[in-house]
C-alpha cells in the first residue's frame, strides 16, 4: 500500500497503554520495544517514509510492522513461528528464563549460571543459552561506570569537544597524556610460534627488567604523535615534554593541548612555562573522564599492537620498541574521526543519570 493510501491506524486505550510499557518496561527485547515505537508514531499520522526518518529506521520496516498492527493488532508485533521442528520450549519457559534472569538471583550467588537456571526452569542449559543469545542477555558480564562530579563538566565536554569538532584556524590540537610503568617483561620460557591450528604460546610468568614513562602527544588532525620517554612522570617532566611539543610545532601555530586534571599539569613549574610560551593553551578534559582525550583511543592501539605480546629483555629493548613503534606510526598516521557532539555526549549523560536515580520497581 502506497503512502498515499495509507489506511489509518487508531489505537484504543488499552492498546496505547500497552505500548507504551512495552517501550519503557526495561525488560522488553529491544525488537518489540521498536515494534511499539513504530506503531506509537504510526498513529500520530504521518508517511512510512516521515515515521522512518523520525526512527531513524528502513522505511520497509515500518511499512511491514504498520501492516502487521493493522492486520493482527498487538498479537501481529509478535515474532511469527518459523518452519521447522515443532518447539519444545513454551513462551512460558522463555518468559521466565527472561523474568529470571533480569529480576532475580539464585540464592547465594550474585547471577545465574546456565546450569543452574536451566535445573530451575526444567529445560537444557543449551536452551538457557540460546534463549539468553536470543534477547541479548550476558549475565556473566559485568561493566563499570563513573559519573563525572566535575561541577565543570558541561563547560569542559563542550571545550574539548569543539577543539576537535571545530578546530581553530592557524592552530594546532594535540591530546596529550602519559603512559606510566611501561614494564619490560621477558618470559620465563622461549615463545613457542603461532603454527597452522595453534596459536602462538607463552609461558604465564616473566621476569620484569625496569619500567619507563611514555608521554604522547596525538595531532588531532594529522594522527601522527609526538613522544617522549622518561624515568618518571614529574611535573618537571611535563613541562619538559611541553618543550618537545614546541621544538616540534610550526612556530607560526598557535597549540592547544589537551590533557587530564593530574596534579603535575598544573603545578607552579609547568604555569611558568605557560608564561613564557603564551602560544600554549591547555584545556582540561572532566574528571574520571578519559574517554574524551582521543590520545587514549592511540594508547590502546599501542598496548593491542606493541605492548601486549612484546617481550624485552632489557629496558633498552623496550625503549627502541617503543621509539620504532612511534615512527612506523607516524609514516601512516591516520587522524582518528570524532563524531559526537558535545550535546549528543551530554544528552546521554543525562539520560543516564536519569535512569539510575530512578527508584527501582
Amino acid at each position: 500500500m502506497g503512502d498515499n493510501r495509507l489506511e489509518p491506524l487508531v489505537l484504543s486505550d488499552a492498546e496505547r497503554a500497552t505500548l507504551q510499557n512495552w517501550v519503557k518496561r526495561r525488560t522488553t527485547a529491544q525488537g518489540l520495544a521498536l515494534r511499539a515505537r513504530i506503531v506509537l508514531a504510526c498513529a500520530e499520522g504521518g508517511s512510512n517514509i516521515a515515521v522512518a526518518s523520525r526512527l531513524r529506521v528502513n522505511r520497509s520496516t515500518v511499512t511491514k510492522w504498520r501492516a502487521r498492527f493493522l492486520r493482527e493488532r498487538l498479537d501481529g508485533l509478535s515474532d511469527e513461528p518459523r518452519p521447522g521442528v515443532p518447539r519444545t520450549i513454551t513462551d512460558a519457559q522463555v518468559e521466565e528464563v527472561v523474568v529470571r534472569t533480569l529480576e532475580q538471583s539464585p540464592a547465594g550467588s550474585t547471577h545465574w549460571s546456565k546450569r543452574e537456571l536451566a535445573r530451575v526452569v526444567g529445560i537444557s542449559p543449551s536452551s538457557v543459552l540460546r534463549i539468553w543469545h536470543a534477547f541479548g542477555l550476558q549475565p556473566h558480564r559485568v561493566e563499570t561506570f563513573k559519573i563525572s562530579p566535575d561541577p565543570l563538566l558541561v563547560d569542559k565536554v563542550r571545550d574539548v569537544v569543539g577543539l576537535y569538532l571545530a578546530p581553530p584556524a592557524n592552530a594546532a590540537v594535540f591530546a596529550v597524556d602519559e603512559k606510566p610503568q611501561i614494564q619490560a617483561l621477558q618470559r620465563t620460557a622461549p615463545v613457542l610460534p603461532m603454527l597452522p591450528g595453534v596459536p602462538e604460546r607463552r609461558s604465564f610468568d616473566y621476569v620484569r627488567h625496569g619500567t619507563v614513562d611514555l608521554f604522547a602527544a596525538l595531532d588531532t588532525a594529522t594522527g601522527k604523535v609526538i613522544g617522549k620517554l622518561s624515568a618518571q612522570h614529574r611535573a618537571v617532566d611535563f613541562r619538559d615534554f611541553l618543550d618537545e611539543i614546541d621544538r616540534q610545532t610550526d612556530k607560526r601555530l598557535v597549540v592547544h593541548v589537551i590533557c587530564d586534571n593530574l596534579s603535575t599539569h598544573k603545578a607552579p613549574v609547568v604555569h611558568r612555562w605557560l608564561l613564557a610560551h603564551p602560544r600554549f593553551t591547555l584545556h582540561f578534559t572532566p574528571t574520571y573522564s578519559s574517554w574524551i582525550n582521543q590520545v587514549e583511543r592511540w594508547f590502546a592501539e599501542l598496548e593491542r599492537r606493541c605492548l601486549a605480546r612484546g617481550v624485552h629483555c632489557s629496558l633498552d629493548s623496550l625503549k627502541t620498541a617503543l621509539e620504532q613503534w612511534i615512527q612506523t606510526w607516524n609514516e601512516s598516521a591516520q587522524p582518528f574521526r570524532w563524531t559526537k557532539t558535545a550535546d549528543q555526549i551530554l544528552d546521554r549523560i543525562c539520560r543516564y543519570c536519569t535512569r539510575i536515580s530512578e527508584p527501582d520497581h
